[in-house]
């Protein structure tokens, strides 16, 4: 019995799911990289145009990323970056020191010395892109550096949970990145040593002092924020 022929339908629909995935997956990035703010308003057609598509892949995502609670969809016309509560910066705090903390202590047992240096090259670049005062470079930096020890400790599921909670965290630390000055990256310098060391307590203990430190510019800002 022979297969059953393809269809034009059935190749549009491919590719159709493919161009609204690599669209989800450059708005992502943006997100969690910080290169687009809380409360920023995002228009599907300009989007469309820019990314020489058409808009119902635009479309397609943006409402993928409303689901992941990263987008807020007052009406089609108006669609913003959310802007979390205090409550959800701590609860989403609280999860990061759990599930960060456990992967830079597998990490650190993990490491390979190839690893332990891309690392501190993500913190020179990072270094370099401050005193550049290119924030938004500096910002992406500092969100690649987190996802790299997570993706060093080899935990997919882990990684996948920690992606969908930066997706609120990458605009929220952007806002903030100026403020908290030296505080974003001083404790990326103690995961160094505690991973160069294999050292997986004192990774952990760096990681969660890195988010406790450098969240204070965001906690005082939601604090300022709050009714």
């Amino acid at each position: 019995m022979s297969p059953p022929a393809l269809t034009t339908p059935t190749f549009s629909a491919v590719k159709h799911e493919s161009m609204g995935s690599q669209v989800y997956l450059i708005l992502s990035l943006a997100l969690i990289e910080g290169r687009l703010k809380p409360g920023e308003r995002l228009r599907i057609r300009e989007l469309a145009e820019e990314m020489g598509t058409s808009v119902t892949p635009v479309r397609d995502a943006i409402l993928r990323l409303v689901q992941d609670g990263a987008l807020i969809m007052r009406s089609a016309r108006d669609i913003r970056v959310k802007q979390i509560s205090l409550a959800e910066y701590l609860e989403i705090r609280d999860i990061r020191l759990e599930l960060e903390g456990m992967a830079a202590a597998r990490a650190a047992e993990k490491a390979t010395p190839a690893d332990v240096e891309r690392l501190e090259r993500l913190i020179t670049e990072n270094e370099d892109a401050i005193k550049r005062d290119e924030l938004i470079t500096a910002t992406g930096l500092n969100q690649r550096f987190h996802f790299e020890y997570c993706k060093i400790a080899d935990m997919p599921i882990l990684l996948e949970i920690l992606r969908r909670l930066w997706l609120k965290m990458g605009p929220l630390i952007a806002e903030v990145y100026s403020d908290g000055g030296r505080d974003m990256i001083d404790g990326h310098y103690a995961l160094i040593e505690a991973m160069r060391n294999k050292d997986g307590q004192a990774a952990r203990i760096a990681v969660q002092t890195d988010i406790l430190s450098g969240g204070q510019a965001i906690l005082e800002l939601k604090r300022r924020q709050e009714p």
